[in-house]
């Protein structure tokens, strides 16, 4: 299937970026070749970038929030008009098929309903005072520049998680895209810009996009007029972002690494079970920060889900993710296939029984489609218990709730977990305090993805940060606790006397 790369690009506004011939190479997964090679920013232009921010901050934290709201509104439009062109080009440079690279631009719009609705919502609190004639409140202000810094997997959702939540809190953005996925990041910079064109009112420079390596990453962590570092990535990356802005004390939300486990209970219905894990596990070619890692199965039924399982992942299409024939892409680039190849023979020095997993013949010399693994582990040993990001599911046995929910937390991550059960009382443990100790616990469907009306993040490795629903925005502001006198008496707090 030959790939009109130009008319992508044409087609996102940005066929221009292949005329520059920059120091940052621009490859396609799909075979390898490299389709760009675009400018990167030098220290001085990065300096220039938080300047502008600073300067569109100052102006933008003066609209009103519900206006500011408006210009998400007109995003969400342009992202309708543009989706499919736009799920085509994240398909082009991050090898993710079709469907999903669409799916992804719904995110984006979702984010755009839900952050419109929030710019009428940024609600304080009344607090009853001690005091007579006395009124506490807590107010909610806009925070400042926000760094976002996004990965290759999702190189245009987990922007708009941020970035819309950012605007109607009254930020301004600086948009660090992975080097692996730039072009997503100019094409969404051209959407920006027409809803921008179209309000009529946003400050120049609202969003800005700094295409660079970790040099230029580090520069702008470092710098004090970032207020907040909204980062998603590997566990060591978030280690390094939160090392250099602990010295600042500057606000971070890191979302990490992910080693996620689905518990198989006896009474679960074993048709949902095995559709819920193929995507779960080979989605976005097991790329997904919350993708499906470990099976955690009872004794009792072992046998039948791991046969069933083996069948699908024997059987589903993988190939070119521009044919929507196909179920699976390739992964990301060569590093990501060694990775995988590395952990599955630590997987079988440690015993375990590997299906699949092997690179397949016939592709692109540059490409690497691969055959997802199904591993079968004696014991969750230390290859288990690390993240690797490919199409690898590795199964366990258990023979009591407790036993399983110990494995579900016996990993360094945090973020996304699930059960497959009938039994009410399975459920509620799971998700109770007793139960998993992710950001995410859920009951009947698999840890992979998830509606952007919840808050998405977890725990230990993971982070800690929470991105998009419920109040994730409040990271996005500064709180300040107000209490008004309108009396003509100065009671103090706590019943002190200081009498003059």
């Amino acid at each position: 299937m030959s790939i009109d790369v130009q008319a992508i690009l044409a087609a996102n506004g940005i066929a221009a970026v292949t005329t520059q011939s920059g120091t940052l190479p621009v490859f396609t997964p799909i075979t390898g070749a490299c389709i760009a090679s675009l400018d990167v920013a030098s220290a001085a232009d990065t300096e220039q970038a938080v300047a502008r921010s600073l300067q569109a901050f100052l102006l933008w934290r003066q609209v009103p929030a519900p206006q500011r709201g408006e210009l998400v509104r007109l995003l969400g439009e342009e992202l309708r008009a543009s989706k499919e062109a736009l799920g085509r080009l994240v398909s082009l440079e991050n090898g993710k098929i079709l469907q999903e690279g669409w799916g992804e631009v719904q995110e984006m719009i979702d984010i755009c309903d839900f952050a419109v609705g929030l710019s009428r919502q940024l609600y304080g609190l009344t607090i009853a005072s001690e005091r007579p004639q006395h009124r506490m409140m807590e107010s909610w202000h806009p925070l400042g520049p926000c760094l976002v810094v996004t990965a290759f997997n999702f190189p245009v959702a987990v922007w708009a998680w941020n970035a819309t939540l950012a605007l109607v809190c009254g930020d301004a953005v600086i948009w660090k895209p992975s080097e692996k996925t730039p072009l997503t990041a100019l094409a969404v910079q051209v959407i920006f810009e027409r809803a921008c064109q179209r309000f009529g009112k946003a400050p120049a420079h609202l969003n800005q996009v700094v295409i660079g390596d970790r040099e230029r990453g580090e520069q702008l962590v470092k710098d004090e007029r970032i207020a907040l570092i909204s980062a998603t990535g590997s566990t060591r990356m978030g280690r390094e972002i939160a090392s250099l802005a602990a010295p600042r004390f500057a606000r971070t939300i890191l979302e990490l690494g992910g080693n996620n486990a689905g518990i198989v209970c006896p009474s679960a219905d074993l048709d949902l079970v095995v559709r819920a894990v193929a995507f779960a596990a080979m989605g976005t070619a097991g790329q997904r920060c919350t993708s499906l890692r470990r099976l955690i199965v009872h004794s009792a039924i072992y046998a039948p889900v791991v046969a069933a399982i083996k069948r699908v992942f024997q059987q589903v299409r993988i190939g070119n993710p521009l044919d929507q024939n196909n179920m699976i892409g390739p992964l990301i680039d060569k590093a990501a296939f060694d990775a995988m190849a590395a952990a599955l023979d630590a997987a079988v020095l440690d015993g375990a029984q590997v299906v699949g997993g092997e690179r397949l013949v016939g592709t692109e010399d540059g490409a690497y489609y691969v055959r997802p693994a199904l591993v079968e582990m004696p014991a969750q040993t230390a290859i288990v218990r690390q993240e690797t990001f490919a199409p690898i599911l590795y199964v366990l046995q258990y023979q009591t709730l407790e036993q399983a929910i110990a494995l579900n937390n016996d990993v360094p991550q945090g973020l996304s977990s699930s059960i497959f059960t009938s039994d009410m009382r399975e459920a509620e443990w799971f998700v109770s305090a007793l139960g998993s100790d992710c950001g995410i616990a859920n009951v009947n469907i698999g840890p992979s993805g998830a509606e952007i009306g919840g808050a998405f993040g977890g725990e230990k490795d993971t982070g800690g940060g929470r991105e998009s629903g419920s109040d994730a925005w409040k990271a996005y502001m500064r709180r300040a606790t107000n209490t008004i006198n309108y009396g003509r008496d100065l009671p103090l707090a706590q019943g002190i006397t200081f009498s003059l």
